[in-house]
């Protein structure tokens, strides 16, 4: 199955992502059902799973800037979906094509960069 939805990621969300796999093994696997479990699913076949959240405040009708919750990661056995994973990303309306702008841990980082959201929104 070839998706919709075409995929980019910001400088920063790449740093983010190579020090997160580092320290959990089976992400670049579970990142790529990720997007077809959660972002295709939500945006594509319109089924809300409760696991993505728009972020109040960078929503317009071109751009949604949104909050992935429930990630499943295997390398953090036992906790399921709530890992912990917060993915934080952009999602073009008319285009179909989705920015990656963050990734963190929860424990080491309570909330999103909203700075970088905005720094994401200015170009």
């Amino acid at each position: 199955m070839t998706s919709k939805i075409t995929y980019g990621e910001t400088p920063d969300f790449q740093k983010d992502f190579k020090k997160l796999l580092k320290k959990f093994k089976s992400l670049k696997d579970d990142w790529e059902l990720m997007k077809i479990a959660t972002i295709e699913l939500f945006h594509i076949q319109k089924v809300n799973n409760s696991s993505i959240f728009p972020i109040q405040g960078f929503c317009a009708e071109k751009i949604q800037i949104c909050k992935i919750k429930k990630f499943a990661c295997r390398s953090l056995k036992g906790r399921g979906s709530k890992s912990g994973i917060r993915v934080i990303y952009a999602f073009h309306c008319k285009s179909c094509k989705v920015d990656f702008i963050e990734i963190y841990f929860k424990s080491e980082k309570e909330n999103e960069n909203r700075k970088r959201i905005k720094e994401y929104l200015r170009v």
